[in-house]
């Protein structure tokens, strides 16, 4: 598979709280961070990285009402990207979850469905036509970002090596993505 400057390399919120140790930690988080340099390398026409960004009393805090712990709180160390993040061929950021009232598992949607981070219009004025997606985790904020993209018209494909999931068994996901023509990609094929 040739990569050109019509491809974006997307990495979902590979930050301290959600890699081990953290606190919403994915199990084996850090082990998607090697394959992701390497992939950083490849001649993509950009490379954006998303981050949650929290206020220190957002709605997904289980103090809030929320399903989780307190993760990614805006400028703290948990929100911060991993050291062993080759973060030099990082072309945008793209922070969600910023609202205290609406939460964010998509790089491209908000939960609800309305608000836009403005990754779309980004990869639509460099003239993106195919997502590589890779991150954490992979059966909530990859794989939201996987269906946002292909219903907003993108090749999609999800490199499962670069990707960490809470669940054991993603196979009911994977089927749900080939449903929606949303390419499951060897690293190796890259």
């Amino acid at each position: 598979m040739i990569i050109t400057a019509h491809d974006a390399l997307l990495i979902i919120d590979v930050q301290n709280d959600f890699l081990d140790g953290g606190a919403l930690a994915v199990p084996n988080g850090t082990e998607v961070v090697e394959p992701i340099n390497r992939l950083a390398h490849e001649p993509f026409g950009a490379i954006i990285a998303s981050q949650d960004w929290h206020p220190a009393r957002h709605c997904s805090f289980k103090e809030q009402g929320g399903p989780w712990p307190v993760h990614c709180v805006a400028g703290t160390s948990g929100a911060k990207f991993p050291l062993l993040l080759d973060e030099r061929p990082i072309t945008q950021i793209i922070r969600k979850g910023t609202s205290p009232s609406r939460d964010s598992y998509s790089a491209f949607l908000d939960n609800d469905r309305e608000t836009k981070t403005g990754l779309d219009g980004l990869l639509k004025n460099l003239g993106i036509q195919r997502v590589f997606i890779t991150g954490v985790a992979l059966d909530y904020c990859v794989a939201a970002t996987a269906f946002d993209a292909a219903n907003l018209g993108y090749e999609v494909h999800v490199i499962p090596e670069a990707c960490r999931s809470i669940a054991d068994d993603c196979s009911d996901l994977f089927s749900k993505f080939e449903k929606a023509t949303i390419r499951l990609t060897d690293l190796a094929k890259i």
